[in-house]
Formats: C-alpha cells, sequence, structure tokens
C-alpha cells in the first residue's frame, strides 16, 4: 500500500521553478525521507540516481578531491546505472551527514550548475551538523521539512470517497452525520497508529493492533540506540530522562513543561542541550507561552515557560503504554491525556501548514489559557483545543474580550459552522484550516 504524501506536490513546485536551489530535506527518523525522494524521481523524471554515503562510503571520495560539480557528476556516474542528464536525472544524495564534502558541494551545485535537480537528506541531519560542527551553505540551498503523516494523508488513503468529500467542502456548514461520524471514527484509528509509516500501513493493510503495538515499539528502540550514537555521553541520561517524561507532562491540567516532572531537582540549565537536541532531532516540538499576542508573536514568546509535544501521536500512544482500545473507545476515561494527545494531534495537522513558524500559546495570570495562537498572514488566530464535545471553560471567551480578534478557532468533536467570528471545526478536519481561514477572509 502506498500513501500519497502532499511533499510530493510541494517538491513538483520545485522541479518547476526557475530559481531552484539543491533541496536539503529534513525531518524525524522513520518518516519516509528516502521513500518521498525515490517515489519522485521515478514519477516526474526520465531517471533517478540515488548516492547512500553509509552504504557507498567510497564515493566520498569523490567530493573529497574536487568541488567542480561537473567533475563531481562525471564521477559519480561511475558508481550508476542511469546517466546524469540536467533536467531529466533527479540526483540524491542519502545520509549527506556522513560526507561533509558531498553538504558543502551543494554550494557549487547552486552557483555553478542550477540546470541539475539534488536533494539531499540524512538521519538525524540536524542533530549530526551540530555535533561534528558541520557547515551548512546557508542561502545555496532550500531546507524543506517533512513530517510524518498527516490525518488528511491518512484519510486519502483509508476512505477515499470521505476524503474527495472533504476536499469539496466549499462553505463553512454543518456536515452530515454520517460524514461527521466517519471522520472522528477515522481520526481514532489515525490516534491509534500515528503518522509513522511503516505503523500506519500495518493498520491500514488489515494486520491487527498487535502489529501496530510492535511496529511503533521498534521506532521508539530505535530512537533509543540513536540517543547512544549521536549524542554525548554526558546528555544521553538527560535526552532520555525528558523524551519518556512527555506522557506525564501531557497528562498534567496545565501542560507547561516542569524539569521536576523529569527528574526530581532537575534544572533548566542542566536540560537545555538535551531539548535542543530532541528538537533537531525533529522528535519533539516546543510551543511557548506569550503573555501578549503582538505581531509577530516571536518577539513576545518567553522562552523560559513551554509546552513540549511529540512528533507523533502514535509514538506518544505507545511511549504512553495506553492500549489502542482506549483511544477507539469514545467513552473511555483517561480526562488528562486524552486533551494532551488532542492537542499533540492538531498540532501535528499545523505543522507542515505553517512551514517555518512555531504556534505558541496564551496564558493570562494563571487563570486562562488558550491551547495554540498562530500567525495567519496578517491575523493573529487563537485556537482552543476541546478533546470531545464538552467546549466548557471561558478562556477563549476572556481572550476574546481582551483582544477582539477577527476570528478564532475552536477545534472539538462538534460539528462544522462559523457564527460570529468563531470557527467551530471538527478536531479531523485541522489539516484543512488554511482552506476554512481563506474562506472567513473572503467574507472579511
Amino acid at each position: 500500500m502506498e500513501i500519497k504524501r502532499e511533499i510530493i506536490r510541494r517538491l513538483k513546485e520545485w522541479k518547476d521553478s526557475n530559481n531552484r536551489k539543491p533541496i536539503l530535506l529534513k525531518g524525524a527518523r522513520q518518516i519516509g525521507k528516502t521513500w518521498v525522494m525515490e517515489t519522485f524521481g521515478k514519477e516526474y523524471f526520465q531517471y533517478c540516481v540515488k548516492f547512500d554515503f553509509d552504504r557507498q562510503p567510497e564515493i566520498k571520495s569523490v567530493f573529497q578531491t574536487t568541488k567542480e560539480p561537473e567533475r563531481i557528476l562525471k564521477e559519480l556516474e561511475l558508481y550508476c546505472n542511469d546517466p546524469i542528464i540536467a533536467g531529466k536525472t533527479l540526483i540524491i544524495f542519502d545520509e549527506i551527514q556522513d560526507c561533509e564534502e558531498a553538504l558543502n558541494s551543494l554550494k557549487y551545485f547552486c552557483e555553478d550548475a542550477p540546470q541539475y535537480h539534488i536533494i539531499a537528506a540524512g538521519s538525524l541531519l540536524g542533530v549530526a551538523v551540530k555535533r561534528r560542527r558541520m557547515s551548512v551553505p546557508v542561502g545555496k540551498v532550500e531546507v524543506m521539512r517533512m513530517y510524518p503523516i498527516t490525518f488528511k494523508e491518512f484519510l486519502n488513503a483509508s476512505d477515499e470517497k470521505l476524503y474527495e468529500y472533504v476536499e469539496g467542502i466549499d462553505r463553512l456548514a454543518h456536515l452530515p452525520a454520517v460524514v461527521l461520524n466517519k471522520l472522528i471514527t477515522e481520526y481514532r484509528r489515525y490516534q491509534v497508529c500515528g503518522g509513522m509509516p511503516e505503523a500506519t500501513v500495518a493498520l491500514l493493510s488489515g494486520s491487527g493492533m498487535n502489529v501496530v503495538d510492535a511496529t511503533l515499539q521498534d521506532i521508539l528502540d530505535l530512537y533509543e540506540l540513536d540517543f547512544a550514537k549521536y549524542a554525548d555521553a554526558r546528555e544521553i541520561p538527560r535526552i532520555h530522562a525528558i523524551w519518556h517524561s512527555l506522557p506525564a507532562q501531557l497528562a498534567k491540567e496545565n501542560r507547561k513543561f516542569i524539569y521536576k516532572v523529569v527528574r526530581t531537582g532537575a534544572r533548566s540549565k542542566d536540560y537545555e542541550d538535551a531539548l535542543l537536541w530532541l528538537e533537531d532531532a525533529g522528535m519533539i516540538y516546543r510551543v511557548f507561552n506569550i503573555s501578549k499576542p503582538g505581531m509577530p508573536l516571536a518577539a513576545y514568546q518567553e522562552n523560559d515557560v513551554f509546552k513540549v509535544y511529540a512528533c507523533d501521536c502514535g509514538l506518544l500512544r505507545r511511549l504512553a503504554n495506553l492500549p489502542p482500545s482506549i483511544i477507539l473507545d469514545p467513552i473511555a476515561n483517561y480526562t488528562e491525556f486524552k486533551g494532551g494527545i488532542a492537542e499533540n494531534v492538531i498540532l501535528e495537522s499545523f505543522m507542515p501548514i505553517l512551514e517555518n513558524q512555531r504556534p505558541c500559546y496564551w496564558t493570562s495570570s494563571g487563570t486562562a489559557e488558550v491551547e495554540f495562537v498562530v500567525q495567519w498572514d496578517e491575523n493573529i488566530v487563537p485556537i482552543e483545543v476541546k478533546a470531545e464535545g464538552n467546549i466548557s471553560g471561558n478562556s477563549l471567551a476572556l481572550y476574546t474580550k481582551k483582544y477582539n480578534p477577527d476570528y478564532r478557532i475552536r477545534f472539538s468533536s462538534l460539528n462544522l459552522q462559523y457564527n460570529g467570528g468563531l470557527l467551530s471545526c471538527p478536531s479531523p478536519l485541522a489539516g484543512w484550516t488554511d482552506k476554512f481561514l481563506s474562506m472567513i477572509q473572503e467574507k472579511l
């Protein structure tokens, strides 16, 4: 089973661009970067050649003897079966963190040979670059971020007709009950497997929940090995402790990251490097607090007050050892952690839409909290997240009274509607938020 990835569309736009630079594809381990590069090459190019610096260490010497792109490509052709022709061949540099000279060569391909299409990627690329103090050709590459499979992509694979129905929504009005119920059912299934391709395929192919859980556990085990392989020895136990504290952090009513949850007596200065390591690895997202929703949001964030979410809800569920049956049961009682997972999945839906922007969250004197605040074009948009249909609470109302936003969003299990500046949106539709906000802006 193949799952259509939306990043392929972005790569197609890059292919056709006149101002194209080599791509540096970044993202967490096991999200399918190599598969995406190869699939894109097969679908949109006459030829696709891949050079893996981990499996083919001998090709490193090509980059160590010259910086001239034409000479590099002439020598690389000796290692592949297909020709390298400008405009017709996609060139893939995989595991590029194993060859700094190859990473640096992207600058010369940008300057001297822009007619070639090159995509480079690597395992824990951000971590490796920092650890080895490697130089990245800033301004000479396009950094493209890739994320785990979103619910939007999951739905397209699990129920294509339902996906097409959602794609065709052209007004912000109630969905038929049968559509809403199907969406919520598929959304719960997605929360079980998450967006790691192997786990997603296991669920959609009917392999059974035991296989899904075993697959997710294998990925968690791989991540643990990465701690030992790519982190400094003194940081390994701290990285491990933060990663394993995520379920406890998100099970609190106030999901602000607390160091003492990681370890009794823990101090921020001792764990900052470990947090940065996990961020660079793409394994966590930090969402910082703001006390005022000003433009730009980054100027108002408090860097010592934040929440930490996992890159993938399936991994988070398995890390918490939460059985799939609990997620699938609409009346299961795991109130606080249910709220944490609800926020985590909404954030995962937003990350590909927001691209390089990070949401913040708003608090007011410890009495009110809005889960996310995002900068959407020229607007600051508050976003409230409810795990189910209970929309009690006055935090969003207090925010609205204080700052009078043009519009606001509430995600829950309730039906779609727009009234009085409030977009009430079923949580499964978070991946279509940009489309819905465009509809609202047309009315303003």
